[in-house]
């Protein structure tokens, strides 16, 4: 806290000491904390973005549940967190047990092998998904 002295209007009442809050640190840490989040939320929302979808006819209604990416390289994501292949049903099974729809919406590249996407579809099965859903992009228009 800063004081600081201000001579009074008039001259018989004295001095008179004005306390003040400097903003200025606070703003600063504010600024810093609003990039450190803007460049964090950014980072997390490319992550999953590098999927090739198939194109397919888009449905209306779009279900709700535990998202599974798989990349163009094989590597496996659980709600966008990484998971390795061993702790797949580990990582379906407490993402079911939190998501209010049982349902596992598989999104993978369109070079992912159709071996590796049943195999993940029946590990999701296992691990209690009651809904399967393939996650596609809308194809292209004509015209």
């Amino acid at each position: 806290m800063a004081a600081s002295y201000r001579p009074a209007d008039d001259a018989g009442s004295g001095d008179e000491i004005v306390a003040e809050i400097n903003i200025t640190p606070l703003t600063d840490v504010f600024l810093v904390l609003l990039i450190i989040f803007m460049v964090t939320t950014s980072v997390i929302q490319s992550q999953s973005k590098n999927v090739d979808l198939p194109g397919a006819e888009v449905s209306e209604t779009t279900p709700q549940g535990v998202t599974v990416t798989v990349t163009q390289e094989g590597a496996v994501l659980v709600n966008d967190a990484p998971t390795p292949a061993e702790d797949l049903y580990q990582a379906l099974e407490a993402a079911l047990a939190g998501s209010r729809e049982k349902v596992v919406i598989l999104r993978g590249d369109r070079k992912v092998l159709l071996g590796q996407a049943v195999g993940i579809l029946d590990v999701a099965q296992q691990a209690g998904a009651r809904g399967i859903a393939l996650a596609t992009q809308p194809p292209p228009k004509s015209g």
